[in-house]
């Protein structure tokens, strides 16, 4: 399992999803597997408001079902040419694929097509542009990486040992050694003090000529 997908499936489990994964083994010469992962919320409360499109952390709580596709292109940002110039990236929507994620569930009802991805374009007319790609396509929702590693540092305690997984208890080090903060936290720190006089035990500061 790649990194990104490990970071995605301790969100959802920590979030209290069964999930599970398509495919441990590589065929060779096999493609990417169309789907991640399949996650299911035994807690999911029925909610008669439509998911946003752009998902918060707190927004999967609300999802049943869903087949999540983790694209970890860190650098990348799915812009509107970007998404045009990747017909692949769309496959975990087609029939064939979505009928395999509804069997697996046990027949009919709703499960969300979820795409984890890196980012969307900042600038509101670029970004609607994207999203209008994506909802044209098939894609009922998305959530940004970003969110989805804030979220896991926010659940993690640095008074707990998570000795089960690697990623949790690199995250709970990094958290005990002050590496995640508030930057809000940065105004209230004291300045700093300027540094001594390099000069002689016995000399002394310049005074002020203005003060004389």
């Amino acid at each position: 399992m790649s990194v990104s997908e490990t970071i995605v499936r301790e969100f959802f489990e920590l979030r209290g999803f069964l999930v599970h994964q398509r495919r441990k083994f590589v065929a060779p010469n096999a493609r990417e597997e169309e789907i991640d992962f399949l996650v299911l919320n035994p807690r999911a409360a029925p909610d008669q408001e439509p998911l946003p499109f752009v998902l918060a952390a707190d927004d999967v709580l609300r999802i049943e079902r869903a087949l999540v596709v983790v694209k970890g292109w860190h650098t990348e940002t799915f812009s509107a040419a970007r998404l045009e110039g990747t017909p692949e990236l769309f496959r975990f929507v087609q029939p064939a694929v979505f009928s395999q994620a509804t069997r697996f569930f046990g027949g009919a009802g709703k499960v969300t097509k979820l795409l984890v991805l890196p980012a969307l374009p900042q600038a509101d007319t670029l970004r609607e542009a994207s999203v209008a790609i994506l909802r044209e396509r098939g894609v009922d929702a998305v959530i940004p990486f970003r969110t989805v590693l804030a979220d896991l540092v926010h659940q993690v305690e640095p008074n707990r040992n998570y000795q089960k997984s690697d990623l949790l208890q690199t995250l709970r080090v990094l958290k005990n050694y002050d590496f995640f903060r508030d930057p809000q936290m940065d105004l209230f720190k004291p300045g700093r003090r300027r540094p001594a006089s390099r000069g002689g035990s016995g000399s002394k500061t310049p005074a002020d000529p203005a003060a004389e």
